[in-house]
């Protein structure tokens, strides 16, 4: 047997310790799976100077060899870990997700159908760069009763390791399948899994473009994700200068490496010799680099140069692309070419355009006199995220819990045949819709 043949019977192996840990997951009650998550708050608190240690170790080998905004989503602070320990938390106390009756339906008298929400099953996520991603995904295919392959960048392998033995630790105590939670060894082993649809049925690529793309051309299972966070800011001629200028800021500057940060904001024409110096005046000082189009620079000579690579660009750091367009009508088209489908934003006090841009713009989010940075799993309430989806099927924008469920449709009778049912003399259906806490 070749080396290659063993791994890959070793990796089939792991899986198919994943499948059996998800249908052990999968009959579990709500009073286990809350009790394993509160279990896994109390590990990363009791382990929290090991992790730190683990993430300064992996911070100091990283530093000169990636990029600023790969770094700063690397790094794990008591912060941050304090932010996963809440995170953790808010899962464990939203309410149980399986068996939810989504629909009863009386077909004929004594013969009910119910759909009953259930796991997917087994989960691979791919992610780049965010050790705290490991402990977000994994509380949430715990909640909802699946299992997860996880592979985290090569840059974070130290606290990874950390944290996924901390999980496992907790699974452990809690009496359940410690295989609910595997960590992948390597590139090799994702792509072998690529190929295996009957160990593992939902893939989630969270990274960069590239990734995403070669993820998706590379296997038959389904694979929910988003290549790029290209989000626009349009200020409308009739938005309010200071918060127009406030939540510029925030949406660049909050968190600049974030995929819902600003990358590019559009002006309206009547308003922008109002507007754009007003965002100059309070961006440069604070250290973002400003490009700007030609009628931008004619009004504040002091911008650099935007060229056509700036309008797809997700920068992941404090620079900024800005536009003068001539109406909501050309900012719409610009979205339409250059959005990456994720996070659209409009600032103006008119109601009509503001109704406007939210039915017209096609992306997960579209917000009104908010920042794009409200494009998150925790802020919606889903207690963490899994991944941001730019599809349009299954699960669009944060995906929390509801994302990674399915449904199963559940009939019970007393001996009913479909051939009573067929033909000129057959019973009729009486498809009575009934109450569901019943």
């Amino acid at each position: 047997m070749t080396a290659e043949s063993s791994s890959s019977l070793q990796i089939q192996a792991l899986a198919q310790e994943a499948r059996n840990a998800s249908r052990q997951l999968a009959i579990t009650t709500s009073e286990q799976r809350v009790a394993v998550l509160n279990l896994l708050a109390e590990h990363l608190k009791r382990q929290a100077r090991i992790l730190l240690a683990a993430n300064a170790e992996d911070m100091h080998e990283a530093t000169g060899s990636i990029d600023a905004s790969s770094l700063q989503r690397l790094k794990l602070d008591e912060a941050k870990l304090a932010a996963m320990i809440q995170g953790v938390r808010a899962v464990a106390a939203l309410p149980d997700p399986l068996n939810r009756v989504q629909l009863r339906r009386e077909l004929d008298e004594g013969l009910e159908l119910t759909r009953v929400a259930c796991p997917l099953g087994v989960l691979c996520v791919i992610f780049e760069s965010r050790p705290d991603a490991l402990i977000q995904i994994s509380a949430l295919a715990l909640k909802s009763g699946n299992a997860v392959l996880l592979k985290g960048g090569s840059e974070a392998r130290r606290s990874n390791e950390a944290l996924l033995l901390t999980v496992q630790s907790a699974l452990a105590e809690a009496g359940l399948p410690v295989a609910s939670v595997q960590g992948l060894p390597d590139r090799a082993a994702v792509a072998a899994l690529l190929q295996r649809p009957d160990l593992v049925d939902l893939v989630i690529p969270r990274g960069s473009n590239a990734l995403v793309q070669s993820i998706q051309a590379a296997t038959r299972i389904p694979v929910l994700g988003h290549a790029e966070g290209i989000c626009h800011m349009y200020l409308d001629e009739a938005a309010d200068t200071a918060m127009a200028v406030a939540l510029v800021r925030d949406g660049k500057l909050q968190y600049p490496s974030a995929c819902n940060a600003v990358e590019t904001v559009l002006i309206h024409r009547q308003a922008a010799a109002r507007l754009l110096p007003a965002l100059v005046a309070d961006l440069a000082p604070r250290g973002v680099e400003l490009r700007g189009c030609p009628e931008c620079r004619a009004l504040v000579p002091t911008l650099g140069e935007a060229t056509e690579a700036d309008w797809g660009a997700e920068y992941g750091v404090p620079i900024l692309a800005l536009k003068v367009v001539a109406d909501l009508d050309a900012a719409l088209a610009h979205i339409r070419t250059y959005g990456s489908g994720h996070t659209e934003a409009i600032v103006t006090e008119n109601p009509a355009t503001a109704d406007r841009f939210l039915a017209e713009v096609d992306a997960a989010g579209v917000f009104h006199n908010a920042s794009t940075r409200f494009a998150d799993g925790f802020r919606y309430g889903f207690g963490a995220e899994v991944g941001i989806s730019t599809g349009r099927i299954h699960a669009r924008g944060p995906v929390g819990i509801e994302g990674l469920l399915s449904y199963r449709y559940l009939l019970k009778g007393h001996g009913q045949r479909a051939e009573d049912y067929s033909g000129p003399t057959g019973r009729p259906f009486q498809h009575l819709d009934l109450p569901l806490d019943i």
